[in-house]
């Protein structure tokens, strides 16, 4: 839906004043592209198999859009293959090694205890 605005513009070189017919042009709706066919069309400009602007052409869609869809391949991949972290509830030492800790703390305040009996 556009809407037309008139304005005057005064010419430059010639100082007239003429009518100009400007448009207001509302946003068109995202073209509905599924995750798989986004994900085929990047991965076809990797490859090589097609220039982005075959891609561009061919999906109806701005050069910027698919620059778009390769930054957010591309992070999501790298988000993917980062190392994974524990997601899982749960304590976050195995009970072996918190009895190792343990023990290890123990003898640490055992030998705190021994060092300020010597310095008193």
């Amino acid at each position: 839906m556009a809407k037309n605005h008139d304005r005057i513009r005064r010419s430059s070189t010639t100082w007239k004043e003429e009518r100009m017919n400007t448009e207001i042009k509302a946003k068109k709706e995202p073209l509905p592209y599924n995750a798989q066919q986004r994900a085929q069309a990047v991965l076809s400009i990797w490859t090589e198999r097609r220039r982005p602007a075959e891609v561009c052409q061919e999906l109806g869609i701005r050069p910027a859009v698919l620059s778009h869809w390769e930054k957010r391949a591309l992070a999501a991949m790298l988000k993917a293959l980062e190392s994974q972290t524990r997601l899982e509830p749960g304590p976050a030492l195995s009970p072996k090694l918190e009895r190792l800790l343990a023990r290890q703390a123990l003898q640490q305040k055992g030998r705190m205890a021994k060092l300020e009996k010597r310095l008193t």
